[in-house]
């Protein structure tokens, strides 16, 4: 499932208190689903690494009461009030006993005298054991216990997240172009570096930091390993030819057009930017320009980036001049 339907499973969910796990590869998103179902719906959010407990923490430590009774004090992480998702992060790479601590918290929502409160849902994740990570097999218990999703990279929702969140547009245009690259993960090879969301957003805060070449090279090659960094840093000297994004929306009709495919994604990317109700009279000429596939791609991050262009004449005319691509 790709990372909003994951979002809209979690939000069912919730409505019913229904643990669950997710399952990916590294670098997917599994953790940034959780805390963005969290904030879509005001609630918090306790991350607790399960990797990094022992047994005997989750229960917390024994005090005697006044009578002389044995009491176990649960520990400050765990959650005593309001509302929210208690996530259980890396969970099947924590030893099999921290994991068995796990049953009666995920099953009876208890553990001991603690009691999660009701307004919180139980929500775990790991990588697969097929992706060689630090992961031992959890129990047929415990997988019982919970509805298991399986997140998948997806270039559209990786997009939509990286508009809103300030992703380099250079970086986006790039995936546009090489979508395969948006997660490239092979569990045979031992390689350090490899693409993922989140390594691709490293390398977006990367760029903002301005190094020089050389040391933006060494950089994103440490990232996103060696093949990724070359292709991108040969987008990035094509993208220097690109047209001035003024230049093309001040005489749309006759910019010449580029031959280079990279050239032209960069440059739809770049425009698009420019969206609103004025430019969108040029932004439709320069689509009717461009090869079928990159005026859909103008077209539709200019109205990803201001919604209401698509009320506009200008781009109610080009869509009925393509309504048979638009279909």
């Amino acid at each position: 499932m790709k990372p909003s339907q994951i979002r809209a499973a979690l939000e069912t969910l919730l409505e019913v208190g229904q643990p669950a796990f997710l399952w990916g590869p590294p670098g997917v998103g599994k953790s940034q689903v959780v805390a963005q179902v969290a904030a879509d719906h005001g609630l918090e959010l306790a991350d607790v690494r399960a990797v990094l407990l022992d047994p005997v923490d989750l229960r917390g430590i024994p005090r005697f009461t006044d009578a002389g009774d044995t009491v176990w004090c649960p520990p400050a992480f765990l959650p005593k009030t309001g509302h929210g998702i208690l996530f259980l992060d890396e969970l099947n790479a924590a030893p099999p006993l921290v994991q068995a601590a796990c049953y009666q918290l995920i099953l009876d929502r208890r553990l001991g005298e603690y009691e999660l409160p009701r307004g919180w849902t139980v929500v775990a994740a790991g990588n697969r054991e097929s992706d060689r990570a630090v992961a031992h097999r959890m129990p047929s218990a415990l997988a019982n216990r919970m509805v298991h999703l399986d997140v998948d990279p997806d270039l559209d929702d990786w997009l939509d997240w990286a508009l809103a969140n300030g992703i380099d547009a250079r970086l986006r245009a790039f995936l546009q172009f090489r979508p395969k690259l948006l997660h490239a993960f092979d569990p045979t090879r031992n390689d350090k570096a490899f693409p993922s969301p989140r390594s691709w957003e490293f390398v977006s805060r990367i760029m903002a930091a301005g190094p020089s070449l050389s040391v933006l090279r060494g950089l994103v090659r440490g990232t996103v390993g060696e093949g990724a960094a070359a292709e991108l840093l040969g987008f990035l000297d094509v993208h220097k030819s690109m047209p001035d994004p003024e230049a093309v929306l001040a005489d749309p009709g006759n910019v010449p057009i580029p031959e280079d495919p990279a050239v032209i994604y960069a440059m739809c990317e770049s425009v698009a930017r420019k969206a609103c109700d004025d430019s969108m009279p040029g932004l439709a000429v320069l689509a009717s320009r461009l090869p079928v596939e990159f005026g859909v791609l103008l077209m539709r991050d200019a109205a990803a980036v201001e919604p209401s262009v698509v009320e506009t004449e200008a781009f109610k005319g080009w869509a009925c001049a393509n309504s048979d691509v638009l279909v």
